[in-house]
C-alpha cells in the first residue's frame, strides 16, 4: 500500500457503500454510516471521476447515457465498484454475529479502512474488542474524519497501525491489550495482492498464537482471474486498474491449492461461497445492475 493512496482507496470503498445505502433497494449491506465519512466534496469528486472514466469501462454505455450522468454513475458503481465489497462485508458480518453468539470476544480486522461495524453496533461495545489493523496513513485519515463529523470512537475499538502485507507482528496487537484467546479475523480485499508465499506466511503467523476455534473470513480469486473477462469486461478491467495503480494482482487459486494453503496453518474450510452461491445468496431478485463478481470466492476457515 502506498503512503499517498491508502486514504483514497478507503474513500472509494466508502463511496460504494454509501451509494448503495443511499440509492439501492433492496439492500445487500446497509452501511448507513459510510455517507458521514465522506465530505460533500469527496462524494462529488468521486462521482465526477467515475463518470469521466466511462469510456474506459464501457463505450456503449458512454454513448447510450451521454446526457444522463446519474445513470452512468449507477452503471459504474453497480457493475464495477460495489458488488464484491458489499457482498463480502455482508457475509463477514453475518459470520461475525454468529461467532459473537458463540462467545468470541475478539475481532481483528486486517485492512480495516473505513470499517464502521462498531459504530453501527453500539450495543456490542461491552461484548467484543475490535482491533483495526491497517496502514498508519489510512488510520490517521479515518480518525481525523470521525472527529470532523463528530462521531465518537467506541471504547472497544483499538487502532493498530501496521503494514501487515510486509510484516505481521503480534507485538503491536499485544500493546493494545490483544489476548491470545479465541479470535475472529477478517481479511477482505487482500489475498489477490500478495504472492502465494506471502499469503500463506501471513495466515501461518496469524494463527500461530490463537487457540483452536479461532477463525477467519477472507475472499480470494480463482484460477480464472487472469483469463476471465467478466460482465462488460469488469474482471479484466479490475486487473488492469490494479496494475495501473501500482498495486498489481499477484495470486489466484484453485480450491485444491487453497485447501493446501489453509492446511499449512492448521485451518479447515467451514464454508466456501462460489460466485454462483454468492449471486444466489446476495443478488437474487434484483432489477438493477448488481450481480456477483466472476472469479471471486469467500471462505470461512476455522483453526482445528
Amino acid at each position: 500500500m502506498k503512503q499517498n493512496e491508502s486514504s483514497l482507496t478507503s474513500l472509494v470503498s466508502a463511496f460504494g457503500r454509501a451509494y448503495h445505502s443511499k440509492y439501492d433497494s433492496p439492500k445487500i449491506f446497509d452501511d448507513f454510516i459510510a455517507i458521514q465519512l465522506l465530505s460533500q466534496q469527496d462524494f462529488h469528486n468521486i462521482e465526477e471521476n467515475m463518470v469521466k472514466g466511462i469510456q474506459f469501462f464501457n463505450k456503449e454505455i458512454a454513448e447510450k447515457y451521454k446526457d444522463k450522468p446519474e445513470e452512468i454513475l449507477k452503471w459504474i458503481t453497480q457493475v464495477q465498484l460495489s458488488p464484491t465489497p458489499l457482498a463480502r462485508a455482508a457475509y463477514r458480518e453475518s459470520v461475525l454475529q454468529n461467532e459473537i453468539s458463540l462467545g468470541v470476544k475478539q475481532y481483528a480486522i486486517l485492512g480495516a479502512g473505513f470499517d464502521t461495524f462498531s459504530i453501527r453496533h453500539p450495543e456490542l461495545e461491552n461484548t467484543i474488542e475490535i482491533f483495526e489493523i491497517d496502514h498508519p496513513s489510512t488510520q490517521q485519515f479515518k480518525v481525523k474524519r470521525l472527529d470532523e463529523v463528530n462521531i465518537k470512537i467506541p471504547s472497544n475499538i483499538h487502532f493498530v497501525p501496521m503494514d501487515f502485507t510486509d510484516i505481521f507482528s503480534y507485538k503491536k496487537l499485544l500493546e493494545k491489550n490483544f489476548k491470545y484467546e479465541r479470535t475472529f479475523f477478517s481479511l477482505l480485499g487482500v489475498s489477490y495482492y500478495l504472492t502465494k508465499n506471502e499469503f500463506s506466511s501471513l495466515l501461518e503467523e496469524l494463527f500461530s498464537k490463537v487457540p483452536t476455534g479461532s477463525s477467519i473470513v477472507f475472499d480470494y480469486a480463482d484460477e480464472c482471474l487472469f483469463e476471465e473477462k467478466g460482465l462488460s469486461n469488469r474482471v479484466e478491467n479490475m486487473v488492469k486498474m490494479a496494475e495501473a495503480s501500482g498495486e498489481p494482482m499477484k495470486s489466484c487459486y484453485s480450491i485444491s491449492e487453497m485447501e493446501k494453503v489453509l492446511e499449512k496453518s492448521g485451518l479447515l474450510i467451514y464454508e466456501q461461497l462460489s460466485p454462483y452461491k454468492i449471486n444466489e445468496q446476495y443478488f437474487s431478485n434484483r432489477n438493477d445492475y448488481l450481480t456477483a463478481f466472476e472469479t471471486i470466492h469467500y471462505i470461512h476457515a476455522v483453526k482445528k
